[in-house]
């Protein structure tokens, strides 16, 4: 295991331990997510060292990078990723006019296809050679291992979706400085990830499915993303709420605590209802590049 010594959003060195979770999906081991004194982000540590770190996507289970339709969560989550692509879509159409796109963790190439077919020229980044293995065969995507990430050539992206990719993220202000580096003058940047402030998040505690431990090894808030981000010459422009995520990750939360699974769509809808106070449970943050910096 490797010990973070520093935080990642302020570099202080002094953290309160936060929670203790398992790691429900795959292997049942305990985490501990610890808050930083000084700027109170959340961050899972020690985590498992990038040798280790493999084992821990390698399950049917974790269908972030599957078409897997087994039992009703998985059915559902494949039913909405077809909807929610189309916002995606939209969203990222909304913000820019540039159509050099890059999707940072494409995974199985869903949202690059979509893209491209809409007219971007886009190619992913993705870790995991199976993934990119179905993008190419199956969606016919050009996706490349996360160490090309380092061979495109500075600002040449118009945009940069990243989602639910960021609390993944392992060597993180080493990528975000590479990413900033990348897009153009006023380039923009999409950034889904999970709000541990959510109503869902308060709820369930330990057993909130998005702290997904050891997977995510940051948990964010609005707060702490734009604070970090400003640090790269990158302004937080807009938030934009993903209501779909809220039932998808209470469900799966009521399945961890052994519960009846559909209970999660009815602790969803509340969690959405409250969501002017708590914010939603997850939300994309539009950043745009400084011209500035």
């Amino acid at each position: 295991m490797k010990e973070i010594r520093h935080c990642p959003v302020c570099q202080e060195s002094s953290f309160d331990l936060f929670l203790d979770v398992k790691d429900h999906m795959i292997t049942k081991e305990q985490f501990k997510i610890v808050e930083c004194k000084n700027c109170g982000f959340h961050f899972a540590n020690p985590i498992p060292t990038a040798d280790e770190i493999g084992k821990y996507y390698k399950s049917d289970e974790y269908i972030s990078h599957s078409s897997n339709k087994k039992g009703l969560i998985n059915f559902l989550y494949n039913i909405v990723r077809k909807v929610t692509l189309q916002k995606k879509l939209k969203w990222v159409k909304h913000e820019t006019s540039g159509k050099n796109l890059l999707d940072i963790g494409s995974g199985t190439g869903h949202f690059l296809k979509v893209a491209n077919k809409s007219g971007f020229h886009g190619a992913g980044i993705e870790p995991d050679n199976d993934a990119r293995d179905f993008a190419h065969k199956t969606n016919h995507v050009r996706s490349s291992p996360q160490e090309t990430l380092y061979e495109i050539e500075n600002e040449s992206i118009d945009v940069i979706t990243m989602w639910h990719v960021l609390e993944h993220v392992y060597d993180l202000r080493k990528d975000v400085q590479k990413i900033h580096d990348l897009l153009v003058s006023n380039g923009q940047l999409f950034i889904a990830v999970p709000n541990m402030a959510s109503y869902d998040a308060q709820y369930y505690k330990e057993f909130w499915a998005a702290y997904d431990v050891p997977r995510h090894l940051y948990h964010f808030q609005q707060h702490d993303i734009s604070r970090f981000m400003l640090d790269f010459g990158l302004d937080l422009k807009k938030v934009i709420p993903m209501k779909y995520d809220s039932y998808y990750v209470s469900m799966l939360s009521e399945k961890y605590k052994r519960r009846f699974s559909p209970f999660g769509f009815i602790l969803g809808f509340i969690s959405n209802r409250k969501a002017k106070k708590y914010g939603y449970s997850s939300q994309v943050y539009v950043f745009e590049k400084s011209s500035l910096h």
